[in-house]
Order: C-alpha cells, then sequence, then structure tokens
C-alpha cells in the first residue's frame, strides 16, 4: 500500500486521518489565543511573560505547523506509511501537553522551579525527530537527510531554551538557533514549493517559468546557513552582518528567479512568493542591525523573520496544503485573501513599529490584533475542512 492509498483507507476520525489536520488547526488556534495573552500581560504587568511569547510563538506555534507539514509530507518523500490515527493522537497529545505545561510554568512560580513541565514540553519534538529520522532512514531517501537534521536541532534548541531560561532570558543562543533553524526550513522547504506550485500554475496560463533549481540555489543555501549560524553564536560580529546581508541578497535574486510577479492573478500561489520576501528582507534588515546597529534595531530584523517570514510562509503553506489535502479546488476565494492580507499587515505593522519608538505600544496592539485575527479567519475558514472527510475520498 502506498501513501495514497493508506491515508484513503483510514476510517476514523478525519482530523486524525494525515498529520496537517490536527496541527495545522489546533496551532493556529493557540497563536490567536498566545499572541493577545502575551501581550495583555506586557501592558498590564502580568504573569506571561517575554520568554513565554517568544518560546510559544517559535516552538509551540512554528513547531506545531512544522510537524504538522513534514508528519504530511515526508510519507510522500519517502514512500512510507503515513503516520495516522492513534500515533498521530499520541503526538498530538504531545504538544497539547506541552503548552499546558508552558502556561502552568507561565502562571505559578512554583511549577516553573520543577523539572517535569521542561520534560513534558520537550518530549513533543524529540519524538519527532525521532519519526523524522526513522522515515528517511527507512526510505533510505537521502536527499532530505538535512530535513532531519534540521528537525533535531530544533528538538535540541528548545531543550536548550529550558536550561538557558533562568541564567539568560530570552537573548540567548537557543533562541537564535530555534529561529535559524526555522528561518533555513523556510529557505529549503519553501525554496521547493514555491517554484514547484509557481511552474504548475504557469503551465496551465503559458507565463513565464520558474528557474530550474541549480549551483545558484546550492550556494544561495550555504549562504544562508553560514549566515544563520554565524548569527546563532556570534550575533554582534561584523562578519555575521556581512553574512546576513549577502544572504538576503541572494535569496532575493533567487526570488527573482520564480517569476512571482506572474502570479498575481492566484493568490494561493502569490502568497508564498510574499513569504519567501520576508524571509529575504529578515536577512537585510537583520544584517543592517548588525552594521549598523545605531539605525536599526534587532527587534526589526527579528520581526520580519517572525511575524513576516514565519507568518506569512506557515499560513500561505496551512491554506494550499489543507485545500490540496481535503479534496479543494487549489484556488484562493475571499477568506483566503482576508488571511492573506491580516498576516502581512501585522508583520509590516510590527516591524514598522522597531523603526517607530514614539509609536511602539500603540502599533505593538495593532500588530497583535491583526495577528489574531489572520489565524481566528483561518480557523474559523478551515475547521470544517480540516474536521471532515476529504471530498471524494476512495
Amino acid at each position: 500500500m502506498n501513501t495514497a492509498a493508506a491515508i484513503r483507507a483510514y476510517r476514523g476520525p478525519a482530523l486524525l486521518s494525515i498529520g496537517l489536520r490536527p496541527f495545522f488547526l489546533f496551532a493556529a488556534l493557540w497563536s490567536a489565543i498566545a499572541a493577545p495573552l502575551w501581550i495583555y500581560a506586557f501592558l498590564s504587568g502580568g504573569p506571561v511573560g517575554l520568554d513565554w511569547h517568544v518560546h510559544e510563538m517559535l516552538f509551540g506555534y512554528a513547531g506545531g505547523i512544522i510537524v504538522g507539514f513534514l508528519l504530511t509530507a515526508v510519507p510522500n518523500w519517502t514512500g512510507r506509511l503515513p503516520v495516522v490515527g492513534v500515533p498521530l493522537a499520541l503526538l498530538f497529545s504531545l504538544w497539547v501537553a506541552g503548552r499546558v505545561a508552558m502556561l502552568a510554568m507561565a502562571l505559578n512560580t512554583d511549577i516553573a522551579a520543577a523539572a517535569w513541565p521542561t520534560i513534558i514540553d520537550s518530549l513533543f519534538l524529540v519524538a519527532v525527530a525521532g519519526v523524522v529520522w526513522r522515515e528517511v532512514l527507512a526510505g533510505r531517501n537521502w536527499r532530505n537527510l538535512p530535513v532531519a537534521m534540521i528537525v533535531t536541532v530544533l528538538a535540541l534548541a528548545n531543550i536548550g531554551f529550558h536550561l538557558e531560561a533562568g541564567a539568560g532570558g530570552v537573548d540567548n543562543l537557543s533562541t537564535r538557533l530555534g529561529l535559524s533553524v526555522v528561518a533555513l526550513l523556510i529557505a529549503l522547504i519553501g525554496g521547493r514549493v514555491t517554484p514547484s506550485f509557481t511552474r504548475n500554475w504557469q503551465l496551465k496560463r503559458g507565463g513565464p517559468l520558474p528557474a530550474v533549481a541549480d549551483r545558484f540555489d546550492t550556494m544561495t543555501l550555504i549562504a544562508t546557513a553560514a549566515g544563520l549560524v554565524a548569527w546563532s553564536f556570534a550575533p554582534f560580529h561584523p562578519a555575521t552582518g556581512a553574512a546576513l546581508l549577502l544572504a538576503g541578497v541572494l535569496n532575493l535574486i533567487r526570488l527573482a528567479r520564480w517569476h512571482g510577479e506572474a502570479t498575481l492573478a492566484e493568490p494561493l500561489v502569490l502568497i508564498l512568493h510574499l513569504g519567501y520576501l520576508w524571509l529575504a528582507a529578515g536577512f537585510v534588515l537583520l544584517g543592517l542591525s548588525v552594521v549598523a546597529p545605531a539605525h536599526i534595531l534587532p527587534s526589526v530584523g527579528v520581526h520580519a523573520l517572525t511575524a513576516g517570514a514565519v507568518g506569512v510562509m506557515t499560513l500561505a503553506i496551512m491554506t494550499r496544503s489543507s485545500r490540496g489535502h481535503t479534496g479543494r479546488s487549489l484556488t484562493a476565494g475571499k477568506a483566503e485573501i482576508l488571511i492573506y492580507g491580516l498576516v502581512n499587515l501585522a508583520a509590516l505593522t510590527r516591524v514598522v513599529g522597531g523603526l517607530l519608538p514614539f509609536a511602539y505600544n500603540s502599533l505593538l496592539i495593532v500588530s497583535v490584533g491583526l495577528w489574531s485575527a489572520a489565524f481566528l479567519a483561518f480557523v474559523i475558514s478551515y475547521a470544517p475542512i480540516l474536521m471532515t472527510p476529504r471530498l471524494g475520498r476512495g
């Protein structure tokens, strides 16, 4: 039985029929709740601190979306059977337990001093890394060994976050390493799906085709990885700034080779290009914050990567993958256009807020409101899709 046949043969709850369903739906819901919860605490002096916010957006939300995508994509890459039913429910339960443990730690100082919340939260990504390694090795799918390695580093960065939390707050190696891993995954996987989906779209319309992956793409990925490693371990070194600027420029050129301007008629494809544009912009802004710290704060580049690249690209993948894997047409409607508009405005407002200190709090509130609205719009629009069987199943 191949991957597609195994998914069609599944007869349990629709929510557990494929990896993306529970993780996309509930990670989006968590993102919509967690962001305003933090901003309320930030403005009122509540117990939910910046470290919790950083962790839950990076390892909680983004980690959940990455896992949902990989549990869906890896079986297609390897030809192995998908994780569905009870095993998928167990993995999802680990993710939920991690969110509960992290919130409990934030709200109760006695719990924060205990070891069990750290262990519970760490188990999820460790288990997922094990699943990905098993599938890649068993399927002899050597091309995706880098993906298995990256997920492993993400799991280790999450453990490192807990070890460093008491000593270094959120300005530490594990946070930068975790964000670097997510950014590199966007460059690696986004660099596959964006030109691939664009090519499929253009073949139907007769427009210019994206450049075929070649040595330039490999060079760009190497430069991107080098810049991110340098930023992780030496964030203020001038050479790091130069490496990040180089990565930003190369990724902008890479993006231009995919002819995103020809996809304006289909937002479901265009949004992938916008997400990748945020990635390149994040590298440039982060590099500028190193070489010209008096003019650009590091947080500006960080939020271009997080609110911009991560927020936009994950919603781009979530909408397209959810539609494709549930038998819906690969065309954006009003709901998708609303989601894309809200998340891009949220990212833009967050970045501009870092450039205008006098309006920081006001723009932060606006950005969080737009962010939460984008993810609530996804939940409302896609819950019926993700919780019911695939159209034309069987």
